[in-house]
């Protein structure tokens, strides 16, 4: 890892409010809201993304995801242009919009945005309905059947809290998720959005995402559902078990 991603958050204070290693949130009426003088986001430069899944390893292992479930993963398509066919990686997780069609839709009003950005779940209020489920258009929430509580990509709030990077973008080997504060002009991903040529999401949507990808095929921008390109721990199990 170089030096300035080792050093990227050194000097950022800790925003207010406490968040569980887990990643969850249990706050009851005292929220941690974040600070105001911060904007999270993440680019993802698919010029170096392989599909290792390391991401997607790490944050299962980081934030206790239960077997079968993902935070983040990275779905693999196939392309066909020109009679060719070739691959393309599309790394998935929470957009942290800055117009979450999730939070309006929450009756009892445990999903909510930060002030720094980051969408999350407080799980002492959650009821498990999963409207947030339903209303994602990016298919990136879940019912976690251990808590039955919705589960979702916080950008590992509580690492943030404590100076570090997503640990998806730690282990990412190919150095193709870019985490940071939007609101410092000097960031890197501030300069990525200014001189790279960035895609989101569903942008017709309105949702106003803040995961933001370069190279982008433009058949992909619709897109989250998809294939995987994970070894099914669970199957595998099962295949082991003796009849």
């Amino acid at each position: 890892m170089d030096k300035s991603r080792r050093t990227f958050f050194k000097g950022v204070a800790a925003v207010v409010g406490t968040t569980a290693l887990s990643g969850e949130v249990k706050a009851g009426e005292n929220r941690p809201m974040g600070s105001k003088d911060h904007r999270w986001a993440m680019v993802v430069d698919l010029r170096k993304c392989i599909g290792c899944q390391a991401c997607t390893v790490a944050c299962i292992h980081e934030n206790a995801v239960p077997m079968g479930h993902f935070r983040t993963i990275v779905s693999t398509y196939e392309l066909k242009k020109n009679g060719e066919v070739s691959s393309a990686m599309l790394p998935r997780l929470c957009n942290h919009c800055d117009n979450p069609p999730c939070v309006p839709v929450c009756p009892v009003k445990a999903t909510y945005q930060r002030h720094d950005g980051i969408v999350v779940v407080d799980n002492s209020r959650c009821v498990g309905c999963s409207y947030c489920v339903q209303a994602c258009p990016y298919d990136a929430r879940f019912i976690n059947p251990e808590t039955q509580t919705a589960d979702k990509c916080t950008f590992c709030v509580h690492r943030v809290e404590a100076g570090l990077l997503p640990a998806c973008v730690e282990t990412c080997v190919g150095g193709a998720r870019i985490f940071g504060d939007l609101k410092d002009p000097a960031s890197h991903v501030s300069r990525l959005l200014r001189e790279a040529g960035t895609d989101v999401l569903k942008q017709e949507l309105g949702t106003k995402p803040h995961v933001y990808y370069i190279g982008l095929d433009g058949s992909l921008k619709g897109k989250v559902e998809g294939q995987p390109a994970l070894w099914n721990r669970k199957d595998a199990l099962a295949e082991e078990q003796p009849a």
